[in-house]
This record gives structure tokens, C-alpha cells and sequence, in this order.
């Protein structure tokens, strides 16, 4: 008895065939090798941490940015409310700061002033940009000691999970605008 292939069918079975390998790709968390080492980047690679595993005390609460997994960590005071947030980190270790700080002043629709060395960078830069949608820092910021140093949100998606600041740590504007919420003035951060 012959068989009668439908092209629906033909262009069904095609389809999964070359599907097939993508699928098992995905479904394997695929290593990037840097600098010798292995290091994952992909959403599986968001473990939740311990704040007891970076910070003495939780205090008022305790923010963990870790520049490697392109991850910020919050615990608030109470121990219990915790989130996880993908974020950007800067586009290399020179521009990098790791340490523990804290949030001095925090603020809704920030203006931004380039640093000289950014517009060294990149003369095109402005001197000044006011808060809304062309504003780097997107809606909300967290100021912390280091000067220049902020965790801000971004108008621009694509940037996060790359490495694509001078030094911040950068998060979906719907992010930071809850973690803006949550977040203390003078609460604990640590850049690792």
C-alpha cells in the first residue's frame, strides 16, 4: 500500500527534524570558556545566594551584585523577602569596582553627567542629559559611596545580561523601580 505524503505533513516533519538539535542545545546549559575557565551564561546560572555567605549582618537589609553571573541579589530586613534580578555589569575589569559600599540617596527620574573619562571614550557623549527616555539610567537610581558608581535602571533591554556599562549595574526599569521601592538609604551592597 503506498503511503501519501501531504505537503502539511512533509513541511511538519521537516520542521521537527531540523528543530530537534536546537532543542537539545537549549536544553543543555552551553559553558563559556574565559580565560581558561569555565563560566555558564544562561538563566540557570541565577542560583539563589545566602546574605550570611557575603554580609555580617543583614541590618536593614543587604544587596549583592555579582558582576561574574550578571545577577543582583536583594534581601530586605526581615530575612524573608528576597529577589533576584538579572542585570548588566560593565564592559570591562578596568571600569569594574568590587568591594562593599552602601546606597547614599536614591532617585526617581535621574539626570546624567558623563564623567570626563566616558566622553574620553566616547567624545559624542553629552555633557548633561535630563531624566526621560534618551536618559541612560532609565527611571529610578540607587547612588552609592563610590562616586560615579550607581545601580540604575535602562531604557535599553539589550543591555542587560552583557557587559555594557562604565561601572554600573544596570537593571530592567521595572526592576529597579522595585528594588527602588525596597531599598534603604545607607543599606549594605557589595560588588563581587
Amino acid at each position: 500500500m503506498p503511503v501519501h505524503l501531504t505537503r502539511r505533513a512533509a513541511l511538519l516533519t521537516g520542521a521537527a527534524a531540523l528543530s530537534t538539535p536546537y532543542l537539545a542545545l537549549a536544553e543543555t546549559p552551553q559553558p563559556v570558556v574565559r580565560g581558561g575557565e569555565g563560566v555558564r551564561r544562561n538563566t540557570s546560572t541565577f542560583l539563589s545566594q545566602r546574605w550570611e555567605d557575603h554580609f555580617e549582618t543583614l541590618g536593614t537589609g543587604a544587596i549583592l551584585a555579582d558582576i561574574n553571573s550578571r545577577a543582583l541579589h536583594f534581601w530586605a530586613a526581615d530575612g524573608q523577602t528576597y529577589r533576584l534580578y538579572p542585570s548588566s555589569v560593565p564592559m570591562t575589569e578596568d571600569l569594574t569596582r568590587r568591594g562593599y559600599t552602601k546606597i547614599t540617596r536614591k532617585r526617581v527620574g535621574p539626570d546624567w553627567t558623563p564623567t570626563a573619562n566616558m566622553r574620553e571614550r566616547d567624545p559624542t557623549l553629552p555633557t548633561y542629559m535630563p531624566p526621560g527616555p534618551g536618559n541612560p539610567l532609565g527611571t529610578h537610581a540607587l547612588y552609592l559611596s563610590w562616586p560615579a558608581y550607581l545601580i540604575h535602571g535602562t531604557h535599553d533591554t539589550r543591555k542587560i545580561g552583557r557587559q555594557s556599562s562604565s561601572g554600573c549595574i544596570g537593571l530592567f526599569n521595572e526592576s529597579i523601580e522595585e528594588l527602588h521601592g525596597m531599598a534603604k538609604t545607607g543599606m549594605q551592597v557589595r560588588l563581587l
